[in-house]
């Protein structure tokens, strides 16, 4: 896997995030698949990081990512803070869009792989609205528990058959993180870890409002919709990262 040099780059915490904007990240894509380097794409936000924070193996999988981008404002206020100004946020829903027009364009063939069938196959259908000519080779919505070895191998045999060089992953972190690590070398295809943009595009949940978006309080309407499965991952993860990247600015600024 190539990893970039020429895009500005800094740590939040132990986590490399990329400071670049929708068209640079489809372009190291493209290159990948163009160059056959392929590899993967991390979006990070808060809960990514700390969960990197806390676990080696996995932040080891973060930072061997073809691309990181600031999915996550918080992020992007990091990035400015240590001393990029020019970042801005690169958003996975939109992110997932702006590739899959990239690809129409390209004709490069997609996969979608994760999130429920019903889910799938109304993503499908938006998809194919907003992008007519977009080239959807393949879906698959795999079980909720470990695939096996067989099944492992089908998934990584159907997505090499279906000819895909992008496939997008909805599984949430950190599962799916894992996931492309583990199927990465495998393929022939750029991975992209996409969480939730499944559900938003297909809309079977709602996105948080576009005013609260740059406000960086995306977390508390999401909280507010899912609050028994959410409330960890913000109220401990954010409190745990205010703390912990404050004290980064603080050694990062003292004499």
């Amino acid at each position: 896997m190539v990893l970039m040099t020429d895009i500005p780059q800094r740590h939040i915490l132990k986590t490399r995030v990329h400071c670049l904007d929708y068209q640079r990240a489809w372009a190291e894509i493209a290159a990948a698949i163009r160059d056959g380097t392929f590899g993967y794409g991390a979006i990070a936000n808060v809960h990514m990081v700390m969960t990197g924070y806390w676990d080696r193996g996995f932040q080891k999988i973060i930072n061997q990512a073809l691309v990181t981008t600031p999915d996550g404002m918080p992020l992007v206020w990091g990035l400015r803070w240590l001393g990029y100004p020019q970042a801005i946020r690169v958003y996975g829903p939109d992110l997932m869009l702006h590739c899959c027009a990239m690809a129409a364009q390209e004709k490069l063939p997609v996969y979608l792989y994760g999130s429920r069938p019903e889910t799938l196959e109304k993503l499908q259908q938006n998809l194919l609205e907003k992008f007519p000519n977009l080239q959807i080779a393949g879906v698959e919505a795999p079980p909720f528990r470990s695939p096996t070895s067989a099944e492992a191998i089908a998934t990584r045999q159907s997505i090499e058959q279906s000819g895909a060089k992008l496939v997008f992953v909805g599984l949430g972190c950190p599962k799916q993180e894992k996931w492309m690590a583990e199927n990465s070398p495998h393929l022939n295809a750029v991975l992209l870890g996409v969480g939730a943009a499944f559900d938003f595009h297909a809309g079977t949940v709602s996105q948080a409002p576009h005013w609260l978006r740059p406000l960086g309080l995306e977390w508390l309407y999401r909280l507010l919709q899912e609050p028994r499965r959410l409330w960890k991952r913000y109220l401990i993860h954010n409190g745990a990262f205010i703390l912990l990247f404050g004290w980064q600015l603080l050694r990062r600024r003292s004499p």
